[in-house]
Order: C-alpha cells, then structure tokens, then sequence
C-alpha cells in the first residue's frame, strides 16, 4: 500500500464482523501523509488508493481494484464508527504488519496507519531489520453502504 521498496502486497485479513458498522463497507478514496519514520527510503511520503471494503460470509477483504492487491482483514475493535484492523503479509524475507485506526463519519473517514516491516535472515529466520513509519489517513467514500 504505502511502501516504496516491497513489491506484491496482495494478502487475505480474516476478521471479526460482528459488530463492524455497515458504514465500513464500500468502495473508498484514500489519502495518506507520513507521520514518521525511521526509513524515508522504504516509506513514501504520501500516497492515494482506493480501498474497497467488502463482506464475503464471515470474511471482511480489502481490495484495491487498480493494483489488484487483495487481502483478509483481522477486525481488532469496532465501537462507535471507529473500527481498528489489522493485516499481516510477507514478501520474500520481509514482513509486513499493518495496523490501522479509522473513525468512521459519514461518508468520510479519518485515522492512522501504523506499518511494521521485518527483514527475516534467509539462513536462520530471525529477524535481522525492523522499519516502521506510521500515516495519517483521510478517506472519502466513492461508492457502496451509507
């Protein structure tokens, strides 16, 4: 979504739905700024995408339908249109932890985007890296459930 340096992010989240307000779902535009980070040559500044956020049974995905990046979505919390998720991918020997916090209002949203990438060593599987860079995000929906 936001980094510069991995290529392929396409995974599937799994996710609680339950108590997911209906006004999460939809198609979204998406801005994000860089808070910080201590790799600027790993995390770009800023960004737009487009999220679409859909419910297939009990599994919440979040797609983006230019990139083709599809990807399970863990609900962490929902409570009062504020919704925390979580999905986790890995590329190669990185891995990447994404957490995000949304407060949903209307048709629009606005909250942050914590990223935590792991280098793994190809000879034991330990961790030999570890970037972080944290965006605030401002979404505006597009199309789907009010």
């Amino acid at each position: 979504m936001l980094l510069a340096g991995v290529a392929g992010y396409a995974q599937v989240l799994q996710g609680s739905i339950s108590a997911v307000p209906e006004a999460f779902y939809g198609l979204w535009r998406v801005k994000s700024v860089r808070i910080d980070t201590d790799s600027p040559a790993v995390f770009k500044e800023k960004g737009v995408d487009i999220w679409n956020i859909s419910r297939e049974n009990n599994v919440i995905l979040l797609s983006n339908p230019f990139s083709g990046a599809s990807a399970q979505v863990k609900v962490n919390h929902s409570e009062q249109g504020k919704v925390v998720f979580t999905k986790n991918g890995k590329y190669d020997n990185k891995i990447l932890n994404d957490t995000v916090s949304i407060k949903i209002t209307g048709d629009s949203f606005t909250g942050e985007d914590e990223l935590i990438l792991d280098t793994v060593s190809d000879v034991d599987g330990k961790i030999i890296k570890t970037e972080k860079a944290r965006y605030s995000l401002v979404g505006e929906r597009i199309a789907g459930k009010i």
